[in-house]
């Protein structure tokens, strides 16, 4: 039985300390299996919804701002990966030997193993040296797949994340413009012109 909880306490702008509960679960097939709720967004103010806009790291700077993005990257079912990078975030903070052991199984029983109920998509060759670098770990055995999984939400994501419903309604902005307005200018030409009988 594993009781398993994740903490990230981080701030780019030393605005406060980040606490963020991952999973709690009794099992391995348990861990995050059920949606939670959506978080309530009504506090954020557009002015700070559009500062995450400035880059990934300052998105992932706010609390609220990996909140949200959670939410979104549950839209695209792949939340596995902003909660494996947390993870791995409040592993590198761990000071006990013995916890960095037991978080390290953890991390692989949640998101590395092939049996994992949040599998990471990884390269096998990350996979086995993660496997073998938590058999005595170290605070950076996690790294290399971290990376991976920054550089893929960074690329991959966050583009779409800022295109997306959820961070543009936070914005107050209006989706891509469509073809309407400019359609319906043509339509003020309808008289004939002068000096014609008829439009044919």
């Amino acid at each position: 039985m594993i009781d398993f909880a994740f903490f990230l306490c981080r701030s780019k702008d030393k605005k406060g300390r980040l606490s963020l509960l991952l999973a709690k679960s009794g099992s391995h097939e348990n861990v995050s299996s059920q949606k939670k709720p959506p978080a309530k967004t009504n506090h954020i103010t557009p002015d700070v919804a559009l500062r995450w806009g400035d880059s990934f790291e300052e998105l992932l700077s706010h609390s609220d701002g990996v909140e949200v993005f959670t939410r979104f990257l549950r839209t695209e079912f792949s939340e596995e990966n902003i909660e494996f990078w947390l993870a791995c975030e409040d592993f590198k903070t761990t000071g006990s030997a013995t916890k960095l052991q037991s978080k390290a199984k953890q991390i692989h029983a949640i998101f590395i193993d092939k049996e994992a109920p949040k599998e990471i998509n990884i390269d096998h060759s990350t996979k086995a040296t993660i496997e073998k670098n938590i058999l005595k770990p170290t605070r950076s055995c996690f790294d290399v797949a971290q990376n991976k999984i920054y550089s893929l939400m960074k690329k991959d994501c966050y583009p779409r994340f800022l295109t997306s419903d959820i961070y543009l309604t936070l914005t107050k902005r209006a989706g891509p413009p469509t073809m309407t307005r400019r359609r319906s200018r043509s339509f003020v030409f309808n008289e004939r012109p002068e000096g014609t009988g008829s439009w044919l």
